[in-house]
């Protein structure tokens, strides 16, 4: 289980350990991920260490069935009421500056 605490080399690395697990439950070899998702077989040794780029680890995922894991991983965000109602329905486009923070945090009702 991973923690606060982590160092993000250690969770890059953790991520890598189960990306492998992930590709040998499915009795795959490097090379076949590799041939199935257009990458070197470098590039897959390179991700299972916890070097990896965003854009190959999507393709490694695609390869492997297993894009269900991004939602998981990072699901959509909802939007608050009180986000909706200012924003008029409109979805966010740009973050606001520390001090229009401070104002919304402390007229925040805690939704």
């Amino acid at each position: 289980m991973l923690s606060k605490s982590d160092s993000p080399k250690y969770i890059a690395e953790e991520f890598g350990r189960r990306l492998k697990r992930l590709r040998l439950n499915k009795n795959l070899r490097q090379i076949d991920v590799a041939e199935h998702s257009g990458l070197s077989r470098k590039i897959i040794i390179n991700a299972e260490s916890g070097n990896v780029t965003l854009e190959n680890l999507i393709q490694i995922l695609y390869s492997l069935n297993a894009l269900d894991h991004l939602n998981s991983f990072l699901p959509e965000p909802p939007l608050s009421p009180i986000q909706l109602l200012k924003l008029k329905g409109k979805v966010r486009q740009k973050a606001s500056n520390t001090t229009a923070m401070k104002k919304l945090e402390e007229n925040d009702l805690g939704w």
